[in-house]
């Protein structure tokens, strides 16, 4: 294999990684936090990717279009929260299962009956449709390497202000002494709304993001959101660090596995990963929260 090919497809894993992220850190911080299992998760995504293909042919501007789907559809996961699923947090997990499914069901609908069974296609921004020379002679698109730097850029951001704030502080602690944190006059319901929004923010602009290179259909959001459930096993449930960490892995393995490996084990090998890195780490690389 070139080296040309080497640099570009480790730039799409490193992509694919980003992405993964943005859809396991919210996704690992509910669970771990929260212990919530959200299959409703990827219709954020879904939701993220429709609003800002709305907003960009309303207002011409994919960066305006950003600035007002990412806080509507953290909106809407905090309404979300506040509405049905807070109910839920008492209740095993198989009655979060099959609500949330319930959730993946409606939203499908909801989407299908407001925008239409057709698939719609997003503009890369004008500003972003060219390429940029990583090295001499390899070209790689612009718009791919600006994810690459935005999903870079909320991993560093979300670290910090899990690990160095003094709310980062109160949502570690109130993952693992929520009724200790409530004897201190924390508002949990509060706390617990705040950070389903911050995770559905995120899954929104992972939507938003992937819109001008995929297609934003009905359904989106169900295939990233198997990947997302590897990533979280894999990096540690309530991790932060361990969500980066594994979204980057399993984004590279499944982008080589593709050309490297035949079809019948590529569509594998990020479960095969999955299963080796279980069979040393049980509870994922990077087990302890944030």
């Amino acid at each position: 294999m070139s080296m040309q090919l080497w640099v570009v497809q480790t730039l799409n894993g490193l992509q694919l990684g980003v992405m993964l992220f943005l859809m396991s850190a919210g996704l690992t911080l509910v669970f771990g936090i929260m212990n919530l299992i959200n299959l409703a998760h990827g219709s954020l995504y879904m939701l993220g990717a429709y609003l800002a293909a709305t907003f960009q042919a309303l207002t011409g501007s994919f960066f305006i279009a950003c600035l007002l789907a990412v806080p509507l559809v953290m909106g809407i996961g905090m309404l979300m929260e506040m509405s049905i699923l807070r109910r839920l947090y008492d209740r095993d997990h198989l009655d979060q299962v099959l609500a949330t499914f319930a959730l993946i069901l409606f939203f499908n609908e909801l989407v299908r009956m407001t925008w239409g069974p057709q698939a719609y296609f997003m503009a890369i921004p004008e500003s972003l449709s060219g390429t940029v020379e990583i090295l001499p002679g390899i070209p790689y698109p612009a718009y791919r390497l600006t994810i690459v730097l935005a999903g870079s850029g909320v991993a560093v951001g979300l670290y910090l202000f899990i690990g160095r704030t003094r709310l980062g502080m109160i949502i570690r602690a109130g993952a693992t002494h929520r009724e200790m944190v409530g004897a201190l006059g924390v508002n949990i319901k509060l706390l617990y709304t705040f950070v389903f929004g911050m995770g559905a923010a995120m899954a929104g602009f992972a939507g938003m993001m992937a819109g001008p290179i995929l297609s934003v259909e009905t359904g989106m959001g169900e295939p990233i959101m198997i990947l997302a459930f590897v990533v979280i096993v894999i990096g540690g449930i309530g991790s932060v660090r361990g969500a980066f960490a594994a979204a980057v892995l399993v984004g590279v393995a499944d982008t080589f596995g593709r050309i490297l490996l035949p079809p019948a084990l590529s569509s594998m090998a990020i479960y095969i990963l999955m299963a080796g890195v279980l069979c040393f780490r049980p509870q994922g690389l990077f087990p302890a929260h944030g």
